[in-house]
């Protein structure tokens, strides 16, 4: 059984300055790109997996999804029926941030990046089904298109990108998710949002505060996963 290098003695190695590498050139691209259409598709993709943490921390609570949205601007909802909210609400965020981990993570073996890939497909097959909008339908039969797509060029060509397409698709989360708590919930505070709302119910805090407590928790996400890739690939 081989010991997992968790002091990371003799970093780095080729795979892991080629993780590293790929990492900052992804997070270079899209802060360049961050403000252009390109970059829309996956900006919905991480607004799906903030609600789509919704549904799941309600289905595990014993509550019950009546439908999710995912809107053109950027935004969501989830409407939730039951469950334990002080639990879902903030899985929104900090679910977000957890998928962009386990996309990261997920792309430094190929048999995983085909599991993400797979489970990620199937998640948005599912939604298709509470889906209550035709932007987030649209989403979620483009995405499954785009991955089967990959994933044929993967298996039956010589255009081998599919741990990198998932390792994209993570950065571009974790990064996301990381801004947007920012944005809605330290910047801006926006009344509706699920900081405010969470203040409400555990008002120790105010919502920017809870919102600065999500961001640290996010960022945490996002150097674990540098972290335990380094360590995977050693």
């Amino acid at each position: 059984m081989v010991t997992p290098n968790w002091e990371l003695r003799g970093c780095c190695n080729r795979n892991q300055n080629a993780f590293l590498i790929t990492i900052g050139i992804f997070t270079v691209v899209i802060l360049l790109l961050w403000r252009t259409f390109l970059l829309t598709p996956f900006k919905l993709i991480t607004v799906f997996l903030h609600e789509a943490s919704h549904a799941v921390a309600c289905k595990l609570t014993c509550g019950d999804v009546e439908g999710m949205e995912v809107n053109a601007n950027e935004g969501g909802s989830t409407t939730t029926r039951g469950g334990i909210y002080w639990l879902i609400l903030p899985a929104g965020y900090l679910g977000s941030s957890f998928w962009g981990m386990a996309l990261i993570l997920s792309s430094t073996n190929l048999l995983t990046a085909r599991i993400a890939a797979g489970g990620l497909g199937l998640a948005l097959f599912i939604v298709l089904f509470i889906a209550k909008n035709w932007t987030l339908r649209g989403l979620c039969i483009g995405f499954i298109v785009f991955l089967a797509i990959i994933w044929v060029l993967q298996e039956l060509t010589t255009v081998k990108i599919l741990r990198y397409v998932i390792l994209f698709i993570g950065v571009m989360n974790s990064l996301f998710s990381v801004y947007d708590i920012y944005d809605d919930l330290i910047s801006r505070r926006v009344h509706s949002s699920d900081a405010e709302k969470f203040a409400e119910i555990c008002p120790c805090c105010t919502g920017c505060g809870w919102g600065v407590i999500w961001g640290m928790i996010s960022f945490m996400f996002l150097c674990a996963s540098l972290y335990l890739g380094l360590v995977i690939l050693s």
